[in-house]
């Protein structure tokens, strides 16, 4: 089989998802994206960053949340922002929020619709662990 280049970002399901994506991201509006892909969509400026496509996280130590019957994973990241990551589903949605947002998880309810396209198939990291 050879490797075909593909961008998990134009996928079906991806496509799906970027049908659901908000106009507002709390007071951010839409904007338009340097990567030509509708999987990927931003907010603001600097702008907040959602891609669908990528890879599932496996376990870790970062913080988990449910918001909205979505988990998401919470990872700092070395330049202060956060970067917001689905549990469970395949292909994940990643949400990249500057350090000069208030990264708190209300800036992700406006993405449940979009996130729930993608079953969570892969289990839950939201739910105690025994």
């Amino acid at each position: 089989m050879r490797a075909v280049p593909f961008d998990a970002s134009d996928s079906e399901v991806c496509q799906e998802v970027a049908a659901l994506w908000p106009e507002t991201i709390g007071p951010y509006e839409s904007r338009v994206t340097a990567v030509q892909s509708e999987g990927v969509a931003a907010w603001g400026d600097p702008p907040i960053v959602a891609r669908c496509g990528k890879s599932p996280p496996g376990p870790t130590t970062d913080p988990c949340i449910d918001v909205g019957g979505v988990d998401w994973v919470a990872t700092v990241l070395d330049d202060g922002g956060t970067m917001f990551t689905t549990y469970g589903r395949d292909p994940a949605i990643e949400v990249l929020v500057p350090e000069v947002y208030d990264s708190h998880p209300l800036l992700l309810p406006p993405l449940d619709d979009a996130a729930r396209v993608v079953p969570q198939t892969l289990g839950e990291c939201s739910s105690p662990q025994g």
